[in-house]
């Protein structure tokens, strides 16, 4: 039965951050010097004294925050999420004494997070921080409760280094309160600081991979659905209206793998943007930078790939929201000023038979949408669809005719026009 409690609006800085649509995660550390992905020192019991010497070799010559920015812009992206500090401990940047485990005092001598936050503003990218609240020096998930409470202080004071040495930033993204379930976290400290600081920054607290969409502390403002696709959530009756973002990676792992060589597609990672979409969440896909801090070419020419398709299709892709009407398969719809936008999977090429068969061309029926359209057209190619309907615009059908020999979106965008 379903309820009849209302849909509370969301904040300001909530609906520019569900505009953002896509940004790029980026896992980089000394973990990333090793090849193995990100819990590497975890998984090979890898003692804290030898794992610091690593930050002797920390050179990251290579890593151009700028040039990182501009890929995202490329790729379409309009945010990016650097780890700060992953479960390591080791900072990306100057803790101003709170440690001496950080990328200033490493062999790279660099604040990296000084840098990205500079390189993402000179690009148009927003950028957000990533860290970690699981810190495997301090055993925070076995140590005592004064222990714990030490480490929270050292916590709090490590996120409001962040929050005021850096400017403006877009968001915190937090990993690591699963690890120690039932503990107080202090989270009503912690994102005291974030707003007394960064009043418009986006506040996400990872539910990790057991709890996907799951609900947290009131002052959050984003559900997170790790390595998953979101679902369509019902908010009636919420007290805050909670983004949603999915974040995944591009392998098995979020920190490179020297030896990993099973990458999604562009095609996978355009479905899945347009799976986020569907629902108003965001897209956060991960690339994890090589030892040198460069981005490996595979990952950059993907999300060049992606980049295109995405100038195909337009802004559709970042102000639209959900319509509420049923649409066959994976296809759906997107309204944006007025406009609805009308998001085609599994086309196929038309042509003679040297075309592979396959794919869906032809009718695609819309039902429940309720209204009565003036037009429709491709996006990609300007031409018009034929397209029928019932008197009172309840169901329509589209006749969708396939790519041109040499072409396929993977999806396709139609721009449908309302009749006034």
């Amino acid at each position: 039965m379903k309820n009849n409690f209302s849909i509370p609006q969301p904040l300001p800085r909530i609906a520019r951050f569900e505009e953002l649509g896509f940004g790029l995660f980026l896992h980089f550390g000394l973990y990333s010097l090793l090849g193995k992905g990100e819990w590497i020192q975890d998984f090979e019991k890898i003692p804290v004294q030898e794992y610091e010497r690593l930050a002797e070799r920390f050179t990251v010559e290579k890593f151009d925050a700028r040039a990182m920015a501009l890929l995202c812009r490329d790729a379409g992206m309009r945010y990016a999420c650097l780890t700060t500090r992953h479960h390591d401990g080791f900072s990306l940047y100057d803790t101003r004494g709170l440690s001496a485990f950080d990328a200033p005092r490493s062999a790279a001598g660099r604040d990296l997070v000084a840098e990205f936050v500079e390189g993402c503003r000179a690009e148009g990218i927003v950028p957000f921080l990533y860290h970690t609240t699981l810190d495997w020096r301090w055993d925070s998930k076995h140590c005592s409760e004064e222990r714990f409470a030490e480490y929270l202080d050292y916590l709090n004071a490590s996120v409001e280094i962040l929050c005021t040495q850096y400017g403006e930033i877009g968001g915190l993204w937090f990993d690591g309160n699963w690890s120690r379930p039932g503990a107080d976290w202090k989270e009503d400290r912690l994102y005291a600081t974030i707003r007394k600081h960064q009043p418009e920054a986006i506040i996400i607290n990872n539910t990790g991979l057991d709890a996907r969409g799951a609900l947290g502390h009131p002052e959050l403002d984003c559900l997170t659905f790790e390595q998953g696709l979101p679902g369509a959530p019902d908010r009636s009756g919420w007290p805050k209206y909670l983004a949603g973002e999915s974040c995944e990676t591009l392998n098995a792992h979020w920190g490179v793998g020297a030896r990993d060589f099973l990458f999604k597609s562009p095609a996978t990672v355009i479905e899945r943007l347009c799976a986020c979409r569907k629902v108003g969440a965001n897209y956060l896909i991960n690339v994890g930078p090589q030892a040198d801090g460069s981005l490996g070419g595979y990952e950059v020419e993907l999300l060049k790939t992606v980049g295109r398709w995405i100038h195909e299709v337009g802004g559709s892709i970042y102000a639209g929201k959900p319509v509420p009407a049923q649409c066959g398969g994976q296809d759906f719809l997107l309204e944006a000023e007025g406009r609805l936008y009308y998001f085609a999977h599994a086309l196929n090429v038309q042509g003679d038979k040297h075309v592979v068969p396959g794919g869906g061309n032809g009718p695609r029926s819309i039902s429940g949408l309720n209204r009565k359209l003036a037009g429709a057209r491709w996006l990609d190619n300007d031409a018009k669809i034929p397209f029928i309907e019932n008197h009172d615009g309840s169901v329509t059908v589209l006749d969708c005719h396939g790519y041109d020999y040499g072409t396929n979106l993977v999806v396709r965008v139609a721009e449908l026009s309302v009749a006034v």
